[in-house]
This record gives C-alpha cells, structure tokens and sequence, in this order.
C-alpha cells in the first residue's frame, strides 16, 4: 500500500503559472507537514513551508477540508483495491486479516494518513467514498467468515470498526517507540479474540513492548504529545478552517 504526493485533486484549467505553481507547492508542502503532524497541523506552517503567504494559501484552499482533499485525493486507492481482493478470497479468515494488513500499513504510512482514515473529518468527499468502501469491505468479510464459523458470531461490523479505530490510532507511537512493523503484534492479539470455533490459535508475532516502550506509546498518544511547529506559534490557522 503506497501513499505519495501523486494523484491530487484536479488544478483549476485557468490558473495562471505562477499561481499553478503556488497550488502545486501548497499541496507538497500540505503533504509533508501533514506526514509530521497530522491533519490538525497549523495551516501557516504549511505556507511558510511552500514559500507563500497565508493569504495566497486562503486563496487556493479556503477550508482545511479543501486542503485535505487536494493533498489525500486517489491517494487511499490502494486500500479499496485491497478491498475488493480480499472480497474475491476463498478464504474468509485470510481475506479479513490481509485486508486488516494492507490497512495497517497505510495508516503506519505517515500521520496525515492515520489521522485521515481513523477519524472523521467533514466536508472531504473523497474520503467518505473511502470509509464508506471500507464499511462494506468488513461487513462483506465478517458475513462470509461467520458462515465460514471462523468468527464469532457475536462480533458486529461496528464492533470491528470502532476497535480498529482506535488499535489504528496508536499505530504511530507504536512505529516511533518500537519499529515500523510494531503494529502487527497488537493486531494478531485483536484478531485472535475475533476468532470463532473453526479456527484455532496461533503464535504473536513480534515481540512484547517493554515497560519504557509502553510508556513512551501512551506519552505519544495523548494531547500534550511534542508536536515540531517550524517556529510557529500555530496562529489563527490552527483551526478547522483557513479563514479563522
């Protein structure tokens, strides 16, 4: 699952170069913050990141939604392809944990990405499209494995969404404190606990946190988390819109 800067919402056909290359600048400066920071980075940092005023970027982007969807737009196609594959397999059980995989290692991609697919942000047409695809995936996944008897068969589609909302949100802190791929031993011990009579159990992978590991993820994870700022103070533009 591949998350770059390449497949942007469309420029508007009449903008003149420069300002053409003050949008495009935007949206690569609007990436990499995001990547850092995540979505509620402040909107000023990114101008001064892409070399532009405030104003011009107000110009382009009036919301924070605007901005979100021009830097993340086609740029989670990878995990409703994942979808639809895991749809096609024969085996339940192996499409719902390869599905879960390939979900994982996008939102381990960067902040931006994690923050965009485990929360809800309004006003981001793309991304309804995307949760609503994953929606369906699961629900798909999770009828077939429960006739398949490899599932409990008390566990809900918004059972399985709300956990891995929240498993997902800590998928960061886990990379900063223990490695890219820490995220797949929490996630092995959540789909052991969704397993029904069919299926029996299988080893972790990976290795346990340790006690410093542990509280250098919960540190990560709460409001007060150190948080880089390029010298901002944050600004007006730390807020849900450009405008404020």
């Amino acid at each position: 699952m591949t998350v770059g800067v390449g497949s942007q919402a469309p420029v508007p056909p009449r903008l003149r170069r420069d300002a053409r290359r003050n949008r495009e600048r935007l949206v690569e400066a609007a990436h990499a913050v995001f990547a850092e920071q995540g979505l509620e980075a402040p909107l000023d940092v990114i101008a001064r990141r892409a070399g532009v005023g405030n104003a011009t970027l107000y110009r382009h982007f009036p919301t924070r939604a605007a901005l979100v969807d021009a830097v993340f737009r086609g740029q989670l196609a990878g995990t409703m392809e994942a979808g639809e594959r895991a749809r096609r397999a024969a085996d339940a059980w192996a499409g719902l944990a390869d599905y879960l995989d390939a979900v994982f290692a996008t939102l381990a991609a960067d902040r931006g990405t994690n923050d965009l697919m485990t929360t809800r942000l309004p006003d981001v047409e793309t991304l309804d499209a995307v949760h609503a695809h994953n929606r369906e995936t699961v629900d798909v996944l999770l009828g077939r494995a429960r006739a398949q008897g490899v599932v409990r068969a008390d566990v809900t589609t918004e059972d399985l969404l709300f956990a891995l909302a929240a498993l997902g949100r800590a998928v960061p802190p886990l990379a900063a404190a223990a490695g890219p791929d820490a995220w797949r031993r929490p996630l092995a011990l959540f789909l052991e606990g969704l397993r029904g009579p069919a299926a029996g159990p299988r080893p972790l992978p990976g290795r346990p946190l340790d006690e410093e590991e542990l509280g250098q993820v919960l540190g990560e994870m709460g409001p007060h988390r150190a948080r880089p700022t390029d010298g901002s103070t944050g600004g007006a533009a730390a807020g849900g819109t450009a405008s404020t």
